[in-house]
């Protein structure tokens, strides 16, 4: 007679089943709080002298304990991220006179700093949310024209892409008017330089170098500006602040952000 297996038992199937959706349940909260509640990170700046010199934005309206504890209540945080259509991840320019042949033509490429812009929504949510709105609202504004001026970046998470070295160009009210309240969604206008320092001094020890002394170089010089610097690794505090966001995996460069766990 044929032994019970072990894969027919309704109670082992039940506890697979329960350990599959609760992976799910995790997966699914690892990205929310990735991409959704705290994609946002301000690098040097005003947080140039804390830990890891970089600090999630949640941190702005003291709500990083939340983030920390695992909270997964979509009302507990005070606003929520969303990438708007529209941002780059290649941008190239051409010349739009003859060229002589094709090898002309794609050595006349230059490239195009990127853009993201993020759709901030804020509502009121809370008991004395609309109390506490001006002040904190208030306080992000301040903290985002003080980093800005004092040379601070972002890093922002996206689904599709990391992006590092952004300057912050624009934080403008977008809201329908056919809601009950107001400024309650934002656009967070983002544009990633094209030069870095690397990157110039990359441009100036090979092409502009030789020429600026004269000296000979073989081949086809490529006309297309400056060479995009390879980025460093992601280390110290933002290493591990994206890693708590289930948005990194270490080993992996600051422009290929490994899968979720």
């Amino acid at each position: 007679m044929g032994g019970f297996a072990p894969s027919q038992s309704p109670a082992l199937a039940q506890f697979a089943a329960a350990q599959l959706a609760s992976r799910a349940q995790s997966a699914m909260a690892q990205y929310d709080l990735a991409f959704q509640v705290s994609p946002i990170i301000l690098v040097g700046g005003i947080v140039a002298g804390g830990q890891g010199g970089c600090m999630p934005i949640v941190y702005l309206y003291n709500q990083l304990a939340l983030l920390n504890g695992g909270t997964t209540d979509p009302n507990a945080f005070f606003a929520r991220y969303v990438p708007m259509p529209g941002s780059t991840l290649i941008s190239n320019q051409i010349g739009m006179y003859p060229f002589a042949n094709q090898s002309v033509a794609a050595n006349a490429i230059v490239v195009q700093p990127l853009t993201l812009s993020m759709l901030m929504i804020a509502p009121v949510n809370q008991p004395g949310g609309y109390l506490s709105k001006l002040s904190t609202f208030t306080s992000i504004q301040n903290a985002f024209a003080n980093h800005v001026i004092g040379g601070g970046t972002f890093c922002v998470a996206t689904p599709a892409f990391v992006y590092n070295n952004l300057l912050l160009t624009a934080m403008t009210d977008v809201t329908h008017g056919d809601g009950q309240q107001q400024q309650i969604e934002w656009q967070l206008d983002f544009v990633q330089p094209l030069l870095t320092l690397q990157g110039a001094a990359a441009a100036q020890n090979n092409l502009m170098s030789k020429v600026s002394s004269g000296a000979s170089f073989s081949g086809t010089p490529g006309w297309s500006g400056n060479t995009q610097a390879q980025l460093p690794p992601i280390t110290g505090g933002l290493e591990a602040a994206l890693q708590t966001f289930g948005a990194y995996t270490p080993g992996a460069s600051s422009e290929a952000v490994g899968a979720l766990p």
